[in-house]
């Protein structure tokens, strides 16, 4: 080291929450201990103050210590863990994102560092008596509990402005009360709500031996109802008694009101929850409760991975297979295979459980690097349900008047004879709105999105036209645009179509329609799923979020409107989504002591995904799935990854990629495709392009793409985002 960069100082490695390369060097002032790795610390960056985290690295010697800043303060709070860094550090390297962009998910919650000052929220009161209505308030005054909240947060959760929250507050509708710190009950594990059958002891046993003897993956494979749940919850009491913590992956979707009931029969208390859906104040103090350890178990969604346990006993992952545990933007990850990563860091057991285990998992299990329990049978009195098919080319819709049917004659009689039992069916379409889209029959327009290469979808509920790709909506037009003229047409059916039409065929029939969009918040949700248990409904419609963890004991009927939806298409595993979605679904009927049927609407009965579902083989069609995947060297049999290059100006971003393209790497077992227009070519007012680099499993693709990245300079006006292990391909 020579004598001009000799350091006097005493240097830390801090990361920050940014997308940079790495951790900066700071100093300690001699006012200040120097701080553990893990310590959170407030330090200058720039012009601002930030908050990040001492990094195990050492100091960078190259650097003068007249350019070296002091932190400012230490917080008072716990270390972030090894193990938690090695997490940071492990998942930044694998997907080739910046670790500081990791780290910003690990630290998620700004305000537990900047501190709040004493806050003050609204909850229920009497209403006045001359209260004047309006139907946000009506929204309101539904949502409001007991629970103080805040205004801003109740018009984030109801879709209101504030001044309809303090306007009711000054009309006495909502009285003032100060938000007190939330605790954090301790589950208990001296509770059993259900007795497990012999079986699913056996493999309750089997599942909580591996607590407390390091690091194993075990795939718990279960038909739906088999009761996977109660196993998996011996697994956290396992973890609870040896004094650790636990956390429950689901999908954003699975956290519904039963999971939880379920969870507080047997624990006592519900665990804490991470969703999108948590007001600012939850997510700050559930955070800093992971932290200290005053939580115990927590169930989440997918970013719930990142938060900052400090004695991790267990990771269950539910419903494994679902693809909505692929984070898609900011830094891009599945969440499944990350927290395998994770018990493996932590050196604990982890449970994936599923009834339709994805292909990965699988090949891991019949290759032995997955164990696997297998329940196949479904609790109690319950039986798996009959599955038919309805070839639609034999036994097309009947139109009744100018309402065009969607519904085949075969599943209307079955409807009525479950109607007639006081019995209720679930119509399923995964497809939102009235109709995916409109055309005027004069000319032939399409009322397209101009920001994205999407159709807008027409909602009679709303009266627009909407993009479900960037958000773009405009009032439904009477004419169209191009020839004036106003003969619209709506083609296909979405969900609402379908409620149209059972209108007018069961007229009597109570019906529900269930979607993310008409049912936006955790309340109406909850209030829905009762109204079903309650048999407040005989006929309920329905998309993907009502495929998983929902029980309701008089569905016996359920009837996939079109079973054929995402089949087509370049997707990797288009077969494979459609067929776990359709198991999903079926799994609804037939839960309790009466037994359900299925009804499959298909154009392609002789598809191996449809006779899978008819005869329940569904080993034979993963089988063969894994052979043509194979054959063709692709996952889980070979790696990909993925470019995406974006840009304002087409010509930049096509450009961009051309470069990329002339920069590919070549050699044995080393393939690159593109680049080449994306399927979703314009997204969001962006020009997309892609490129795939597939290679043989052994290489290692990262390492490749590094040198293809770096090998080419790129203007700062395109995007390029990389996506390890890509699961869409739009």
């Amino acid at each position: 080291m020579s004598a001009k960069n000799q350091s006097n100082k005493n240097r830390i490695h801090v990361l920050l929450p940014l997308p940079l390369a790495g951790p900066f060097d700071y100093a300690v002032p001699e006012s200040l201990e120097r701080p553990d790795p893990g310590t959170f610390v407030r330090v200058p960056f720039g012009s601002r103050v930030m908050t990040g985290v001492v990094w195990d690295k050492g100091e960078n010697a190259d650097i003068d210590d007249s350019r070296v800043k002091n932190i400012l303060s230490l917080y008072d709070l716990p270390v972030l863990t090894a193990a938690n860094r090695r997490l940071i550090d492990w998942v930044a390297d694998y997907t080739l994102f910046a670790p500081g962009a990791v780290l910003k998910m690990a630290m998620s919650v700004d305000d537990v560092f900047h501190g709040v000052g004493e806050a003050f929220g609204f909850v229920k009161t009497v209403l006045p008596e001359k209260l004047k209505m309006t139907p946000a308030r009506k929204k309101v005054l539904e949502y409001v509990t007991d629970m103080p909240e805040t205004a801003a947060e109740i018009a984030r959760q109801t879709g209101v402005s504030s001044g309809v929250v303090t306007g009711l507050a000054e009309a006495g509708a909502l009285a003032r009360q100060k938000i007190r710190p939330l605790t954090f009950a301790v589950p208990r594990i001296d509770l059993k709500s259900v007795s497990l059958s012999a079986e699913q002891q056996k493999v309750a046993d089997r599942l909580s031996d591996m607590a407390g003897r390091g690091f194993d993956v075990c795939v718990l494979n279960g038909v739906t109802g088999s009761g996977k749940t109660e196993v998996y919850f011996d697994v956290i009491a396992r973890a609870l008694s040896q004094g650790k913590q636990a956390l429950i992956l689901l999908p954003e979707i699975g956290l519904t009101g039963q999971w939880l009931e379920r969870f507080e029969r047997r624990f006592g208390t519900k665990p804490a929850v991470w969703n999108s859906g948590l007001s600012q104040r939850v997510r700050r103090e559930t955070w800093k409760a992971v932290l200290t350890g005053e939580v115990r178990v927590l169930a989440g969604a997918r970013s719930a991975l990142f938060l900052p346990f400090s004695e991790l006993g267990a990771i269950i992952v539910d419903e494994e297979h679902d693809p909505s545990y692929k984070q898609e933007d900011g830094v891009v990850y599945q969440a499944r295979d990350m927290a395998v990563v994770r018990a493996k860091l932590e050196n604990i057991p982890i449970v994936l459980s599923s009834a339709t285990p994805s292909l990965e998992t699988r090949v891991n299990v019949r290759s032995g690097k997955y164990k696997e329990v297998v329940l196949p049978d479904r609790f109690g009195a319950a039986v798996l349900p009959d599955i038919r098919l309805i070839d639609m080319r034999r036994d097309p819709p009947e139109n009744k008047g100018e309402l065009k049917s969607f519904l085949s004659p075969v599943l209307l009689k079955e409807m009525d004879a479950v109607l007639s039992k006081g019995e209720q069916t679930l119509l399923f379409l995964n497809r939102r709105g009235y109709a995916p889209l409109v055309l005027c029959r004069k000319c032939g327009y399409r009322f397209q999105c101009p920001h994205c290469d999407a159709w807008l979808v027409e909602h009679r509920n709303g009266s627009r036209l909407e993009c479900h790709h960037c958000g773009y909506s405009v009032p439904v037009p009477e004419a169209c645009p191009v020839c004036g003229e106003s003969e619209l047409a709506s083609c296909g059916p979405g969900v609402e179509r379908i409620n149209e039409e059972v209108t007018l065929r069961f007229p009597d029939a109570r019906q529900l329609v269930v979607t993310s969009d008409l049912n936006a918040t955790a309340a109406e949700m909850a209030e829905l799923m009762r109204q079903i248990r309650d048999k407040e409904a005989d006929i309920i419609i329905g998309t993907q979020i009502l495929t998983k963890g929902h029980h309701f004991p008089s569905l016996t009927l359920v009837g996939v409107v079109d079973a054929d939806l995402g089949l087509t298409g370049g997707d990797l595993r288009a077969g494979e989504r459609t067929f776990q979605m359709l198991h999903q679904v079926a799994g609804r009927a037939g839960r309790a002591e009466k037994k359900g049927l299925v009804l499959l609407q298909t154009f392609d009965p002789e598809n191996r995904i449809m006779q899978a579902m008819k005869t329940g083989s569904a080993d034979q069609f993963l089988s063969a799935e894994a052979q043509s995947r194979e054959l063709l060297k692709m996952p889980p049999f070979g790696r990909l990854a993925g470019i995406i290059v974006s840009g304002s100006s087409q010509a930049q971003a096509q450009q961009a990629a051309a470069l990329l393209g002339r920069a590919a790497p070549s050699g044995n077992g080393i393939r690159v495709l593109g680049p080449a227009p994306a399927p979703m070519a314009l997204l969001r007012g962006k020009y997309r392009y892609r490129l795939l680099l597939q290679t043989e499993k052994q290489i290692k693709i990262q390492e490749v793409m590094r040198r293809w990245l770096s090998a080419v300079s790129l203007p700062s006006s395109v995007r390029v985002q990389t996506d390890i292990d890509p699961y869409s391909f739009f």
